[in-house]
């Protein structure tokens, strides 16, 4: 292939693709129509100049047979008069007139069928028109409703629906994340309480059975027996109490080391 050609091909199908993307749908479907209506005043011109044309040679042809009917009855009448020469001219006369009627009568023929043609192309193309008419309407609502959709498809393709899910499940895990850790310190604190529960049932124990030592070591004051000076008493005293005390010491540190 020459290098010429290759330039021809390549501006050519640059020139149809420019000439596709600059077709609207809806002005050249008006562009159509209108078109045909062009079509349909010219179409209907012509059906009306073949009439008339029709229509003269029709005359033309009747006024022929007509005259050719006149030069057969004037040979007829030399005839009768004895004028054989006249009679012979009149016959004359009617064989070119006749000739003539003959000629007029087929061009007369080719003038009705071509008449009846152009009627028909002319109903033919009205009712295209009727039906383009109709066919644009409905085109054009298909072309309207599909330009709604692809504006619609462009929208929806524009929006950046991946990243909104993305930072929406992003603050879902979040929600997640903060409810469970409320969860855990509410589950950490009723530990607490429990434990803060228990020690205080464990200390309470604790301090009854101390209370409880304390009775069983408590020495007993008899009735009967005098009572002594309170320095005696004091000194009577001192010895079991400091008795008790290193009991509690040790009391104490038994409880420490369990």
């Amino acid at each position: 292939m020459g290098l010429f050609d290759r330039i021809k091909r390549v501006v050519g199908a640059n020139v149809n693709d420019l000439i596709s993307k600059a077709e609207d749908p809806e002005k050249m479907l008006e562009q159509a129509i209108l078109e045909m209506q062009n079509d349909l005043v010219q179409l209907r011109q012509g059906v009306a100049q073949a009439l008339a044309s029709q229509k003269r040679t029709e005359k033309q042809y009747k006024d022929a047979a007509a005259e050719t009917e006149k030069w057969q009855r004037n040979a007829q009448l030399a005839l009768q008069k004895g004028e054989e020469d006249l009679a012979r001219q009149a016959l004359q006369r009617k064989k070119t007139v006749s000739e003539t009627s003959t000629s007029l009568k087929t061009s007369l023929d080719q003038q009705t069928a071509q008449v009846e043609t152009l009627k028909k192309n002319l109903v033919q193309l009205e009712s295209k028109i009727s039906e383009a008419k109709t066919k644009k309407e409905m085109l054009k609502a298909r072309i309207t409703a599909a330009k709604a959709q692809e504006q619609l498809g462009s929208m929806v393709g524009n929006m950046n629906t991946s990243s909104a899910m993305a930072a929406f499940e992003r603050m879902e895990e979040k929600v997640m994340m903060q409810e469970a850790r409320a969860q855990s310190v509410g589950e950490l604190a009723s530990a607490d309480l429990e434990t803060q529960f228990a020690q205080l049932e464990s200390g309470s124990d604790v301090d009854d059975e101390l209370a409880a030592l304390k009775a069983s070591l408590a020495p007993a004051t008899p009735a009967n027996q005098a009572q002594l000076p309170p320095q005696q008493q004091e000194t009577s005293n001192t010895k079991p109490a400091e008795n008790v005390d290193d009991d509690l010491a040790d009391l104490k540190r038994q409880l420490d080391q369990l």
